[in-house]
């Protein structure tokens, strides 16, 4: 009987001595997410689309977060400093509200900045992002450099690129 009740146990604890840790799969590839994007227009949008020897900062926001809010109007105010980064916020709601937050903040007045939905929310599984919002920063060669979750100082940012 007891070893009845303990085989669960025992043979949870031996596939466990099997199985190799869980990785993020933005730390394991350390790529930016490769998931389609839906752009302002309707259009796709891949990583392959953006520009080549150019570091990038990928923003995961909610439209529904303060702290995002807050951050996309810290970036906005010193976009002068991210003059050679192409900036990439991605939230994981529909088209019509990312469209709105690109409205609001004129987000087609920034060059460097591309604003997508990416709907399924797949990209929160990408980058096991628990709280919003999400940044990850990555070299011109688009291999991952630092990321953070949660709300980050500007200067935490800058100094990376």
């Amino acid at each position: 009987m007891f070893l009845l009740l303990c085989l669960p146990t025992l043979l949870k604890a031996q596939t466990n001595t099997n199985t190799t840790t869980n990785i993020s799969p933005f730390k394991q590839y350390s790529i930016i997410s490769p998931l389609p994007l839906t752009l302002y227009d309707g259009s796709t949008f891949s990583k392959n689309d953006l520009p080549k020897n150019k570091p990038v900062l990928v923003f995961v926001f909610s439209v529904e977060c303060d702290h995002c809010a807050h951050m996309t109007e810290e970036i906005l105010k010193n976009i002068g400093k991210f003059g050679k980064t192409q900036l990439l916020m991605i939230t994981p709601f529909k088209l019509e509200r990312m469209k709105a937050w690109y409205d609001e903040y004129k987000i087609k007045n920034y060059p460097n900045i591309i604003m997508a939905a990416e709907p399924t929310r797949q990209i929160l599984s990408y980058y096991d992002l628990h709280n919003f919002p999400g940044t990850y920063i990555y070299n011109k060669k688009h291999r991952l450099e630092a990321d953070y979750e949660g709300t980050v100082k500007l200067d935490t940012l800058l100094k990376h690129l």
